[in-house]
């Protein structure tokens, strides 16, 4: 079956379970569909870039997923219609990367920046 990854950003006034909870809800449409949520990963409360239907921070999470096309696509028809989602964004990748992403890791593992030209 084809690989995914998916972000979504949640509403900013949910409780940190609740937007947990948004993440296996879900898991089991995918899973009802006959997909599978390989690994899951909870981001926390972000500051945006610009503002989103009037909020500045956001719920983040991704998850991993190993799911046929159709119920990618009832995921996404869920999100989009579920209140408490405010963006989705679903990419089509050939592997999963090991270990957590890049957001997870500590900024000492992430390697060195290059340096700021004066």
């Amino acid at each position: 079956m084809p690989l995914y990854e998916h972000v979504f950003i949640s509403r900013q006034d949910l409780s940190n379970a609740q937007a947990e909870s948004l993440v296996e809800h879900f898991g089991t449409v995918l899973a009802d569909n006959g997909g599978k949520v390989v690994e899951s990963e909870y981001w926390g409360v972000k500051t945006m870039a610009y503002k989103i239907n009037k909020n500045r921070k956001g719920h983040y999470a991704f998850l991993k997923t190993d799911s046929p096309a159709p119920a990618v696509q009832e995921m996404e028809r869920l999100m989009r219609l579920h209140d408490d989602v405010m963006r989705v964004l679903t990419i089509k990748v050939d592997e999963h990367a090991e270990g957590p992403s890049i957001q997870m890791q500590k900024r000492e593992e992430r390697g060195e920046r290059r340096e700021r030209r004066s």
